[in-house]
C-alpha cells in the first residue's frame, strides 16, 4: 500500500515538473507561429502595392486607348467583337485597353524594359474571354477536391459523430469559395471581386470555427452557437467595413493571415499535445507548414510567364494537392476518435 502511494506521489511530481515545460514549449510555439504570420501578412501587403497600377499612369497606354476608343468605339458601322468576348461582357473600352496594355507590353520586352501592372492586374493573355485563364483553371480544380471529398464525407463520417456536419459545411463553403474566385479571375469586375474575397474571408472564419469546436471537443449544441456567434460577428464586421467604409486590400490581407495564423496555431498545438497518443498527430503541423509555404508565392509577385502564369496563379495550383491532404487527415482523425468513442454521441447528449 505503501509503495503505490509513493509511486503515486511520484508520478504527481513528475506531472508537475514536465507541465511547465510543456506550456513553456507551447507559449513559444505560439509566439513564433505568431511573429511569422504578422511578418508574412506585412509583406504581402506590401509587395501587393508594389506597381500596383503603373501602367494606366503612362501616357503612352492613357493615348493608345484614346486613339482606340475614337477609332473604334464610336463608329456607326464598327465590327462586333467576337462571341466569346461578348458572352463574359468585354465592352470595346475593355477591348481597347486589352490590346494597348498588350502591345504596350510587347514593346518593352523587345527593349528589355520593365513589364507594368494595368489596373491593378498583370499583363495576361486572355482565352475565352477569361482575362487570367491559369487562375481560372487552378480555382475550378480546388474546388474539385472539395467536390470530391463530399461523398467520401457523407460515407466515412458516421452519423452520430459531432464532427460529421462540419465536415461536411466545410466542403459546402470550399466548393463556394472556388467558384466565386474562378468568377472572378474570369472577369475583375467590383461584385465579382467583392464576391471572391467575402467568400475567402468566410472560408478562413469557418476553418477556424469548426477547428475550435474538434479540438476542445464542443458537442454542446448552445456552445457550439455561441461560438459561431463570436465568428459571425467579426466577419460580417469586416465585411460590412470593406464595403461600405473601405475596400483596402492591405487591411484584408492582414485580417485573413491573421485569422488563418490562429487556426494554423490552433492545429500546430494539438499536434503537440497528441503527437505521442495518435499516430498521425504530425499531419496538420505538416499541413499548416505546407500552406504557409505556398502563401509565400503571393509575395514573390512577378510579371506573368508566357502572359499565363503569375505567383498568384502558381498559389491557387500549389493549393490543389493541399485539399485532399488535409481531408484524409480529417477522416484518419474521426476513424479514431470513433474507434475510441470519442465525440460518438446520442441524441440527448448534444442538448
Amino acid at each position: 500500500m505503501a509503495s503505490h502511494t509513493r509511486e503515486a506521489h511520484g508520478q504527481e511530481q513528475e506531472r508537475e515538473m514536465t507541465q511547465p515545460i510543456s506550456t513553456a514549449r507551447r507559449s513559444r510555439v505560439i509566439k513564433t507561429f505568431t511573429v511569422i504570420t504578422l511578418t508574412i501578412a506585412l509583406i504581402a501587403c506590401c509587395a501587393s502595392l508594389a506597381f500596383a497600377s503603373s501602367g494606366d499612369r503612362q501616357q503612352e497606354y492613357i493615348s493608345c486607348v484614346n486613339n482606340c476608343d475614337s477609332d473604334s468605339c464610336y463608329k456607326e458601322e464598327r465590327e462586333p467583337l467576337e462571341l466569346s468576348l461578348r458572352l463574359t461582357k468585354w465592352t470595346c473600352m475593355d477591348n481597347c485597353r486589352y490590346l494597348c496594355m498588350h502591345t504596350i507590353t510587347e514593346n518593352a520586352i523587345q527593349q528589355k524594359q520593365p513589364v507594368h501592372q494595368y489596373h491593378g492586374k498583370w499583363p495576361f493573355h486572355r482565352f475565352l474571354g477569361m482575362q487570367e485563364p491559369a487562375s481560372v483553371l487552378f480555382s475550378l480544380l480546388n474546388g474539385y477536391m472539395h467536390v470530391l471529398a463530399w461523398p467520401r464525407l457523407k460515407r466515412a463520417i458516421p452519423e452520430n459523430y459531432y464532427m460529421r456536419p462540419f465536415y461536411l459545411g466545410y466542403a459546402i463553403v470550399g466548393i463556394n469559395t472556388w467558384l466565386w474566385s474562378a468568377v472572378y479571375h474570369s472577369r475583375d469586375w467590383p461584385s465579382t471581386e467583392k464576391l471572391d474575397y467575402f467568400s475567402a474571408g468566410t472560408a478562413i472564419m469557418y476553418g477556424l470555427f469548426y477547428t475550435v469546436i474538434r479540438i476542445t471537443r464542443m458537442v454542446n449544441i448552445r456552445s457550439q452557437l455561441v461560438w459561431g456567434f463570436v465568428c459571425l460577428v467579426p466577419l460580417l464586421l469586416h465585411i460590412g467595413y470593406l464595403t461600405f467604409v473601405q475596400f483596402d486590400y492591405g487591411y484584408n490581407m492582414a485580417a485573413t493571415a491573421t485569422i488563418g495564423g490562429i487556426h494554423n496555431m490552433w492545429w500546430i498545438c494539438w499536434s503537440i499535445m497528441n503527437w505521442r497518443e495518435r499516430p498521425y498527430a504530425w499531419e496538420p503541423s505538416v499541413s499548416a507548414l505546407l500552406i504557409t509555404t505556398a502563401m509565400c508565392l503571393e509575395i514573390l509577385d512577378f510579371p506573368p510567364l508566357w502572359g499565363i502564369l503569375d505567383a498568384h496563379s502558381l498559389w491557387h495550383a500549389a493549393t490543389i494537392p493541399l485539399v485532399p491532404i488535409w481531408y484524409r487527415f480529417l477522416l484518419k482523425d474521426t476513424e479514431w476518435e470513433v474507434r475510441n468513442m470519442k465525440g460518438v454521441l446520442s441524441t440527448s447528449h448534444r442538448d
